[in-house]
């Protein structure tokens, strides 16, 4: 009896061992963010030019570019995933992605993302064809309009409705490079979009499409993190004021001069 009391005993003390060097380990294991290695951008890959897919399949744009100067600076390899515009909160909350960036307007959704500073003001325009008489939000009564669906633009103009019963039909579509293949087929009279993307399409396409002078709305642009994210939306946010600090920002934004985001930037000013 004593020699299995004795075997009982020594089973309860091999486990209480090892349970406590369980314990020990857990509890010196670094921080999420200190064990980072990998940082994953959800993206729009056809929202140029703050994010797109380039002719030999890669993905580029401004806020990727922004990206991977952070995570060079801070030792993580970025990760690009281009998602659904649609599905990206399923895309956050499910930790497929570590953060929305890709021109993502926060006016009105502070209660939804943990934010960093806004980094780009922003403006939601109408695009119409060159040709067209169309000058004003007016002259789009009676007109058919497009816009992407989950979008800012379409949030706006969610906030007219009076706006928008004048128009004949408001569509929603998945991508704007779609939109404006409609505008330029006739498909659609208008187009809703942020003005870096108009300005995208104008650089190339100045005798297809024209800017509408009066903007819809205002907007701000910055980087969408989970609410419990403090830690890395931290992070990212001092390595972006370093950045503007030490030069590099504006040095990437003047690479997108062409369609005036170096004007648009906000950050540090």
């Amino acid at each position: 009896m004593k020699k299995y009391l004795a075997l009982f005993l020594t089973m309860v003390m091999g486990v209480s061992v090892l349970a406590g060097c369980g314990g020990g380990s857990e509890a010196e294991a670094p921080a999420d963010d200190a064990a980072r290695t990998t940082f994953t951008v959800g993206f729009d890959a056809e929202y140029p030019p703050y994010g797109y897919r380039t002719e030999d399949g890669d993905y580029a744009g401004f806020d990727l570019d922004l990206a991977a100067e952070v995570c060079a600076r801070q030792g993580w390899e970025l990760v690009k995933q281009p998602i659904d515009w649609n599905a990206k909160d399923m895309e956050l909350n499910s930790g497929a992605i570590d953060c929305i960036w890709n021109g993502f307007t926060m006016n009105g959704r502070e209660d939804s993302y943990l934010f960093s500073e806004p980094y780009v003001d922003n403006s939601i325009v109408y695009v119409v064809r060159a040709d067209d008489a169309i000058e004003t939000e007016a002259d789009l009564a009676g007109k058919y309009v497009i816009t992407q669906a989950g979008s800012s633009a379409l949030a706006a103009l969610q906030d007219k409705p009076d706006v928008v019963a004048s128009f004949a039909a408001l569509d929603e579509i998945a991508d704007y490079n779609t939109a404006f293949m409609n505008l330029e087929a006739g498909t659609n009279d208008a187009i809703a979009v942020d003005i870096g993307v108009a300005q995208y399409q104008l650089a190339t396409k100045a005798d297809k499409f024209k800017m509408l002078e009066e903007p819809l709305s205002t907007e701000q642009y910055a980087i969408g993190f989970r609410m419990d994210d403090t830690e890395l939306r931290d992070t990212v946010q001092a390595t972006l004021d370093e950045m503007v600090e030490d030069g590099t920002f504006m040095e990437i934004a003047s690479n997108y001069a062409d369609y005036n985001l170096d004007k648009m930037v906000c950050l540090g000013k």
